[in-house]
């Protein structure tokens, strides 16, 4: 057989195996020996902290006729089978490649068949948060009301991508991330059990380079198992951790708390030479700096967080040191690292941050000197303010030196105009030209439904917006505020969104044209006068309405006026208001 990782050999088969989340093993395992057990399951937490591992172990101990404690035996032909993934009842699916609607309509539809060999069916859905909206609507029915036989364990990385309504139908567990001291026991325990030598502090770089993941503190020893040829040494974890060691860490920040600039640049060179990562240098530092601030307020904290390593130089180190140095240092670091992230030099970045180090450090008191100068300095500037000050006193005496108010400077009286907003009416006539009052109408009743299906941002750009006119084929929306008409025709994601809710509420995909309100009456007019049927141009239509006295007048102007015909089959009897010249 071939070779296969750590992390999959020695994956965890029994509740007991799995590392650092002793609640929620606790718990599933009361829920299987009560038989209280849910239909529905969220697992979240950060990568390699066993979710997976726990689904599959949850489904073969509610399988399993054997079990004793909650716990799965593991022996069974149930149990084998579910642990070689060969078990029809067991579905395991990786959201991240079957995200669409198809997919979960197809698990809904298989749902309803009962199990051909296990007592349950049970349903893994890894990276659940990368469902589609519409695969989550697909799944919220079968979630909601589940046959009896069906179980669902959802696990993700990032739980609050998913909808509020699928997180209330399930049991939600939050794995968290495993502490350093249990990844170290269980690499011990591993490489005990394959029988290899090994070096504690290796283990323990190992431990925090794996930054709470125990899938990714196997992965990296495996990489040191190889590269050391069955030998685990401290040297080799940090050659493949690219971590510095601790020891030479606290050299170069003494070195620089000393001002001792060259004696820190060589240390900076061996770093180099040694083929670390200038970045993850950096990293270490503020972890050291970190470490510093807290053995200060708190040592028992400290080495329990660096597992005993805790030497003499550091504790030096730590008592020298002042916390507002120590945030400063912390402030550059950070900058560095910002930097380095755009530059190939990354060398030069450190050898420019050593220098600024050293040179904070080394803040002299001001000399007799120094003082003198800033003295001259301020004498100079308190000397430019006074004649600054004169210079003002007589230019407010010259508007009153004349007979005459003096006028007012071009640059007052000029107001800038606001910039007209283009309208293509290449777009708009052709709409006009098929409009009708029926299609108004229809438009304007579902408009209020086609607000709420928008996202809030969304309605907050079309809630100054209403429809003016419409044909069978496209709409004409006047927006109260021009900039936002900009927005609107600009943002791509909200016209796709609009023609998506009318194509639900109308079932149909007009062609949408935004204007500006007070744009609206010209074009309207403008295009009434250029497609008359006759020569009569001296009526136009008006959309705003008027009031119901002057409607009437109106109604009888119309009869032999075929522009106020026109308009009316456009906008309609109720908001025409035809006057004379």
């Amino acid at each position: 057989m071939s070779y296969q990782a750590l992390y999959r050999v020695w994956r965890p088969q029994r509740f007991d195996e799995v590392i650092g989340q002793k609640l929620i093993t606790q718990t599933l395992k009361n829920a299987v020996k009560t038989k209280q057990i849910s239909h529905a399951y969220l697992f979240a937490g950060p990568r390699g902290t066993g979710k997976t591992s726990m689904a599959k172990i949850f489904a073969k101990a509610v399988n399993c006729r054997h079990q004793e404690d909650g716990e799965p035996c593991n022996q069974c032909e149930t149990c084998k089978a579910i642990t070689k993934g060969t078990m029809n009842d067991v579905i395991e699916i990786d959201a991240a490649s079957n995200n669409g609607v198809e997919e979960i309509r197809d698990i809904r539809d298989k749902v309803k068949y009962a199990p051909t060999e296990a007592d349950y069916k049970v349903y893994i859905i890894d990276e659940v948060h990368m469902l589609s909206t519409g695969a989550f609507n697909a799944l919220l029915k079968t979630l909601e009301e589940p046959p009896a036989n069906v179980i669902f364990i959802l696990a993700t990385t990032e739980p609050h991508k998913i909808p509020a309504t699928i997180i209330s139908r399930t049991q939600r567990f939050d794995f968290k991330q495993i502490q350093a001291k249990d990844s170290l026991s269980r690499m011990a325990y591993i490489l005990k059990e394959k029988d290899l030598s090994y070096d504690d502090e290796a283990l323990k770089v190992i431990a925090k380079a794996s930054e709470g993941g125990m899938r990714d503190a196997l992965s990296i020893l495996d990489q040191v198992i190889s590269f050391g040829d069955d030998k685990v040494t401290l040297d080799n974890a940090l050659l493949v951790t690219g971590a510095v060691r601790k020891q030479l860490l606290v050299t170069y920040l003494t070195q620089v708390t000393h001002q001792e600039t060259q004696k820190a640049l060589m240390t900076v060179q061996e770093i180099l030479d040694e083929g670390k990562d200038p970045e993850r240098f950096t990293e270490d530092l503020v972890n050291l700096t970190r470490d510093l601030l807290l053995y200060q307020q708190s040592p028992e904290l400290v080495t329990q967080i660096e597992m005993d390593q805790v030497d003499s130089d550091f504790k030096q180190l730590a008592t020298e040191i002042k916390p507002q140095q120590l945030y400063d240092i912390i402030d550059d670091l950070n900058d560095i690292q910002q930097q380095m992230r755009f530059t190939t030099h990354e060398d030069v970045y450190l050898e420019v941050l050593t220098v600024r180090l050293a040179g904070r450090q080394a803040q002299p008191v001001q000399s007799g000197a120094t003082a003198q100068v800033d003295n001259t300095v301020i004498d100079r500037l308190e000397a430019e303010v006074s004649s600054l000050k004169k210079t003002v006193a007589e230019l407010q005496k010259i508007p009153a030196a004349g007979s005459t108010p003096s006028k007012r400077p071009a640059v007052m009286k000029t107001v800038a105009k606001p910039k007209r907003t283009q309208v293509n009416l290449s777009q708009v006539y052709p709409i006009l030209g098929a409009a009708t009052r029926q299609d108004l109408s229809a438009l304007q009743e579902v408009w209020p439904d086609l607000m709420n299906i928008l996202s809030i941002p969304q309605r907050s750009i079309m809630g100054v917006s209403k429809p003016v006119a419409a044909s069978p084929d496209g709409a004409i929306i006047a927006f109260d505020y021009a900039f936002l008409q900009q927005r609107a025709n600009a943002d791509q994601e909200l016209n796709d969104a609009l023609e998506n809710g009318l194509d639900r509420l109308t079932h149909k995909v007009p062609k949408l044209v935004f204007v500006p309100t007070d744009q609206w009456p010209q074009i309207r007019k403008t295009y009434l006068e250029q497609h008359q049927v006759t020569g009569q141009d001296n009526q136009e239509a008006d959309s705003s309405s008027q009031d119901d006295g002057q409607a009437s007048t109106g109604e009888a102007q119309s009869k032999d006026e075929p522009v106020v015909d026109k308009a009316k089959e456009l906008f309609g009897n109720d908001i025409i208001d035809v006057k004379a010249d």
